[in-house]
């Protein structure tokens, strides 16, 4: 589906669209994490994927752009985190040159991995290279289940991410180093308690695999880009806004990621959140990375649509998992 498309059926919902269940406008409160992504192009193209990544895309940020992102960062203070996405950001050329600077200014860098890149000829260095810059990880594992994982990211990521991860730990990450997991539901329901998912799954690569990792971070599926498309083939889109709908916490609104972050996509335009990024919904008072005014952006107001029920449903969903 094109942006458009998604667009047009985001809006035919036939529910209260989600301002109006906010019933009020959401401010931005500040600017703690500064999230690139870097590209469209990833070695897997996951049933679930809302960037529409895959190996035959063609978007990369240039070193120019990561120039003016790098430019902003060591003029910025308040900026504690650089969260690096795709794509598999990996796989972007300056990807080495944006993680050395960035730890240079003295910034948290994260590296958004799917683990599988690790494991793909050319990639060999990155064990080292992660290591030595003290780069947290945060991997997607949709299931401690082989069956289940491939079937929602591809035959044989689950092997691959299993070797991934055994290495990584060998190397101190889940000792000295973090790395945290992330869980996406394989189906038209939320994700699952955050605090139980994670026991079992700490449980399960334990025991069967000798694995160890930091957290489990539960993410709700957004219906845009792939999720989306299979909603409507499924016919399958009113029933899943409605799971989302009546399961919205206004609790969780105090808590959205998009309160105190920026996300900046490959081109250098600007966006509240990562998945506004993917509808080009783009922030409201700077477009573009070169025009950044940082009294500006801390004064808007966030841009939503009704997406946005997927971040605010249950316990809340956001890059960091749960809200509430």
């Amino acid at each position: 589906m094109n942006v458009s498309e998604q667009h047009s059926t985001l809006r035919s919902y036939s529910g209260k669209p989600f301002h109006e269940t906010v019933g009020k406008s959401i401010p931005a409160r500040s600017l703690k994490v500064f999230q690139i992504n870097v590209g469209r192009w990833c070695n897997q193209a996951c049933r679930h994927c809302h960037v529409d990544a895959s190996p035959i895309r063609t978007e990369v940020m240039d070193r120019a752009t990561v120039d003016l992102c790098l430019d902003l960062i060591s003029k910025i203070p308040e900026i504690e985190t650089v969260d690096i996405t795709g794509g598999a950001p990996e796989g972007n050329p300056n990807f080495k040159y944006l993680v050395e600077e960035v730890r240079k200014l003295g910034k948290r860098v994260m590296d958004r991995c799917n683990l599988t890149i690790l494991e793909e000829p050319g990639y060999e260095w990155l064990y080292d290279f992660l290591v030595t810059h003290k780069v947290e990880i945060v991997s997607s594992l949709p299931s401690v289940m082989e069956s289940t994982t491939d079937n929602q990211r591809g035959k044989g990521v689950f092997q691959k991410s299993i070797t991934a991860l055994k290495k990584l730990n060998s190397l101190g990450y889940g000792t000295t180093l973090p790395i945290n997991l992330v869980y996406n539901p394989n189906g038209l329901f939320l994700s699952s308690g955050q605090v139980q998912l994670e026991k079992e799954y700490k449980d399960t690569l334990f025991k069967k695999y000798g694995i160890v990792f930091n957290q489990l971070f539960c993410i709700n599926n957004l219906p845009i880009n792939r999720f989306l498309a299979s909603l409507v083939r499924a016919e399958k889109f009113e029933m899943y806004m409605e799971t989302l709908v009546n399961a919205y916490n206004p609790a969780t609104v105090a808590g959205l990621m998009c309160l105190d972050q920026i996300s900046v996509g490959y081109d250098g335009s600007v966006y509240d959140c990562d998945f506004n990024q993917m509808l080009d919904l783009k922030s409201r008072e700077v477009k573009h990375i070169k025009d950044f005014d940082l009294p500006a952006y801390l004064s808007r107001e966030i841009v939503v649509a009704n997406h946005c029920y997927g971040c605010t449903a249950g316990a809340g969903s956001s890059c960091g998992g749960e809200i509430v």
